[in-house]
């Protein structure tokens, strides 16, 4: 009996001391077996749900997992490799957002075990080398030409090449002594980034790489790649200007939809990811500074959600979510972003939008959703839900001050729409 026991302490010494989180569930999430390296990772994501159950433990930043573990039905198998899991949102610093790699194997019918680490330096090394891999690819095929300016440091033009004639039809001379934002004839809605924050990724990491269409003289469109290089000064620290590198290229579409798809929307309900919501909300934060426009935030929060799950089973509840996404979805505007953020938590984001719009968007929103109803083998399902709504200001977290909204909205009897705005709330 001595020996079993031997062997069993030494596999249980290995799991605790393992480098990597690791965590055994059962069918149902609940967690037969964790070690310290996932409690690390995972504790902080609790919050008020079951520290006993995995997919509860990451119903707040990863409630695909759920449905994807429901959804593969094989007797065993690996249900995903390497998931990952963005953490942080709202953040607006030079920190790169936390992101956890996650991999669920089923060993069984009853049994399944996951991995968890921290790829957060990993997946922002990955971004940047994708970038470079899609500039370099460029020189080997579909390049039709490159033009090239020189900027200051302040973003001026002080010389361009003759390519840049032939790519975009403008002349040299206007170009000299423009600024950067003025000099690129980017089509309405221009590029993913403002010209002053593109300046400063590439001042940070020393080049910046983007793609998208741009106008040509004659009004004609082409689909260019734009890299944007510092130049150090010759004692290799400050920056004394940039050099812009463009070229026109044919547009990859194939298979871009499906990946963009897989990136960017939620597993069960089509509606944004919480990575893609964090992506755009830096955009749209970085716009709204450069540009002065306003920008506000919508939280929402199904009421008592836990209860339709409880009493009609989690497929009635992926029902309501996908009817939720799908009636918010239509009273939305093309600019406007809907996100689903966790388990029932979800937000949408409006560019260019004051807070007095973004209220009443918000309460068109509270009655459509109190109209909508599931049909479930019991009957018809009817929910009601809490939005908190926040206009983005200095030195505030956007998401922090709609979720202290939607907090006033709960303990204000829930079904109600509150805002935290010491503006709106003076008018």
């Amino acid at each position: 009996m001595s020996e079993p026991m031997g062997e069993e302490q030494k596999l249980l010494e290995f799991l605790y001391a393992a480098p990597v989180g690791l965590v055994e569930i059962d069918a149902s999430g609940d967690i037969t077996m964790i070690n310290p390296h996932a409690m690390k990772h995972l504790l902080p994501l609790v919050g008020m749900r079951d520290a006993g159950n995995l997919f509860s433990m990451l119903e707040g930043c990863a409630p695909e997992l759920r449905n994807m573990f429901d959804d593969f039905t094989a007797d065993r198998g690996t249900i995903c490799d390497g998931h990952r899991v963005a953490v942080d949102l709202g953040r607006c610093d030079d920190v790169d957002p936390k992101v956890l790699a996650c991999t669920l194997v089923k060993l069984d019918m009853n049994r399944a075990i996951a991995t968890v680490s921290d790829v957060t330096v990993q997946v922002a090394q990955e971004r940047r080398l994708k970038q470079a891999e899609t500039w370099f690819a460029s020189l080997l095929n579909d390049v039709n030409d490159y033009a090239v300016l020189s900027i200051t440091a302040e973003g001026v033009v002080v010389s361009v090449n003759a390519s840049w004639e032939q790519q975009t039809g403008y002349s040299r001379e206007i170009l000299i002594g423009q600024r950067l934002a003025h000099s690129l004839p980017l089509p309405p809605g221009g590029g993913p980034l403002g010209a002053r924050e593109q300046l400063r990724r590439a001042s940070r990491d020393g080049w910046y790489l983007d793609e998208s269409w741009h106008s040509r003289s004659d009004g004609t469109r082409y689909w260019c790649q734009r890299l944007l290089a510092a130049r150090s000064s010759a004692d290799g620290n400050l920056k004394d200007g940039y050099t812009v590198v463009l070229r026109d290229v044919a547009r990859q579409d194939h298979g871009a939809d499906d990946l963009r798809r897989l990136l960017t929307q939620d597993h069960l309900t089509g509606a944004a990811n919480r990575s893609h919501f964090q992506q755009q909300l830096d955009r749209a934060q970085r716009a709204s500074v450069e540009h002065g426009e306003p920008l506000s935030l919508i939280m929402i929060d199904l009421d008592h959600f836990k209860r339709v799950n409880d009493r009609y089973g989690h497929p009635v509840g992926d029902q309501v979510l996908i009817h939720f996404v799908r009636t918010v979805s239509a009273e939305l505007r093309p600019s406007d972003l809907l996100a689903r953020l966790g388990g029932e938590e979800f937000a949408v984001l409006l560019p260019d939008t004051e807070i007095d719009k973004a209220v009443s968007i918000a309460e068109r929103l509270r009655l459509v959703v109190a109209d909508m109803s599931v049909t479930t083998s019991t009957g018809k399902l009817s929910i009601t839900a809490s939005l908190g709504c926040a206009l983005a200001a200095a030195g505030q977290d956007l998401v922090s001050t709609a979720d202290r909204a939607l907090y006033a909205a709960k303990h204000a009897g829930r079904n109600t729409v509150q805002v935290t705005c010491a503006e709106w709330l003076a008018a």
